[in-house]
C-alpha cells in the first residue's frame, strides 16, 4: 500500500503542475512545435534541422506579425475579428512598392506608407462596426472585399519590385537568424509590453474578461475596440510591405492565406476565444507550429486539401479543449 503522505504529496504534485500548465496557455502551441519539427527531421525530407529551423522562422514571422494583431482584436471579446487581413496585405503591399518604386532612397517612406493604409483600413473597419451597427465578422468581410478592390485599381494587376537594399534586408540573417524574423520578435515584445504595462493593455483584458464591467468601471471600451482593430490593419499593412520586399513584389494574393491562419495561430496559441486573455508567447509557437505541420504533410506527400481540412480539424479541437477547461 501507499503510505497516506506519499499519495498526498503525489496529488499536491500533480495539482502544482496543473495549476502550473493552465496558468501558461501557450505551453501546448510550443509543444506541439517541438513535436512537429522532431516529426519533419524524422520523416527525413526535413533539409537538415538548421535549415529547417531558419525556414520556419523566416516563414512564420510574416504569420506572427498578423497574428499579434488578430490576438488583439479576438481579446476585446466574443464576435470580435478582422476577416480583412488578406485585403489589407495586399493592398498595403502595393501601396508600399509604388512608393519605394525600387529606389533605396524611399525605403522608409514606403514601409510608413504600408502601415498607414493599413492603419485606414482599421478606421474603415471600425467605422462600419460601430456607426453603421454591422457586427464585427460581417462588417469586416464587407470591408474586405472593398479593400480588394482598391488594391486591384490601385496595383493594377503590375507587379512592382522592390529596391534592391530592401530585397537584400529581407534576405539578410543576423547570427545565423532571418531579420525579418528579428523584427517580428521586436514587434512581440513591444505588444506584450504594451498589454502588461500600459492602460490600453489592462482595458483590453477587461474589456474581453466583461464589457459590462469595463463600461460600470469607467473603462472607454469602444476606444479600446478602436485601438484594437487600428493596431491589427496596421500589423497587417507592414506585413504586406515585408511580404512584397521577401517575395520579389507585390501580389493580390499574397495575403489569402493568412485569414484561416492568423485564426488558427490565435486560438492554438492559447488566447480565449471568448475574450480577456491574450497569449502572446504561444503566437510564437503556434505559428512554428503551423509552418512545421505543412513541412511534415508535404514530407510525406499530403495535399493542400488534407492539409486545410488538418487546420479546421485542430481549431475544433482546441476550441473543444479550451470550453471543457473553462466550465471546470
Amino acid at each position: 500500500m501507499v503510505p497516506a503522505a506519499s499519495a498526498t504529496g503525489q496529488v499536491s504534485r500533480g495539482a502544482r503542475w496543473r495549476r502550473w500548465a493552465r496558468n501558461r496557455p501557450w505551453l501546448g502551441s510550443c509543444i506541439a512545435a517541438v513535436l512537429a519539427w522532431a516529426a519533419t527531421q524524422w520523416s527525413g525530407d526535413g533539409g537538415g534541422s538548421g535549415g529547417l529551423l531558419t525556414a520556419a522562422l523566416a516563414f512564420s514571422a510574416f504569420t506572427v506579425l498578423v497574428s499579434l494583431g488578430q490576438m488583439l482584436v479576438i481579446s476585446v471579446g466574443p464576435g470580435n475579428a478582422d476577416l480583412s487581413i488578406p485585403s489589407t496585405i495586399a493592398l498595403s503591399g502595393a501601396a508600399a512598392m509604388i512608393v519605394m518604386n525600387g529606389d533605396n532612397a524611399m525605403l522608409v517612406p514606403g514601409l510608413l506608407a504600408a502601415t498607414v493604409v493599413g492603419m485606414a483600413v482599421g478606421v474603415f473597419n471600425f467605422g462600419l462596426i460601430r456607426l453603421l451597427r454591422i457586427p464585427p465578422i460581417i462588417a469586416t468581410l464587407a470591408a474586405s472585399l472593398i479593400v480588394m478592390s482598391v488594391a486591384i485599381n490601385v496595383g493594377r494587376g503590375l507587379k512592382v519590385k522592390p529596391p534592391p537594399l530592401f530585397s537584400d534586408l529581407m534576405a539578410m540573417r543576423v547570427v545565423g537568424v532571418p531579420l525579418v524574423a528579428l523584427v517580428a520578435l521586436a514587434v512581440t515584445l513591444a505588444v506584450a509590453l504594451m498589454l502588461e504595462r500600459t492602460v490600453l493593455g489592462r482595458s483590453i483584458a477587461a474589456v474581453g474578461q466583461n464589457r459590462r464591467a469595463a463600461l460600470l468601471a469607467g473603462l472607454r471600451v469602444e476606444r479600446t475596440r478602436f485601438l484594437a482593430y487600428v493596431i491589427c490593419a496596421a500589423l497587417a499593412g507592414l506585413t504586406g510591405a515585408l511580404i512584397a520586399g521577401f517575395s520579389g513584389g507585390n501580389s493580390l494574393d499574397q495575403g489569402q492565406e493568412y485569414l484561416l491562419m492568423t485564426i488558427a495561430v490565435v486560438v492554438i496559441g492559447g488566447t480565449a476565444v471568448a475574450g480577456g486573455r491574450p497569449s502572446v508567447p504561444g503566437i510564437w509557437g503556434a505559428a512554428m507550429f503551423m509552418f512545421l505541420l505543412v513541412a511534415l504533410l508535404n514530407a510525406v506527400g499530403a495535399g493542400p486539401g488534407l492539409r486545410t481540412l488538418l487546420t479546421g480539424v485542430i481549431i475544433i479541437a482546441v476550441i473543444v479543449l479550451a470550453s471543457s477547461r473553462a466550465e471546470r
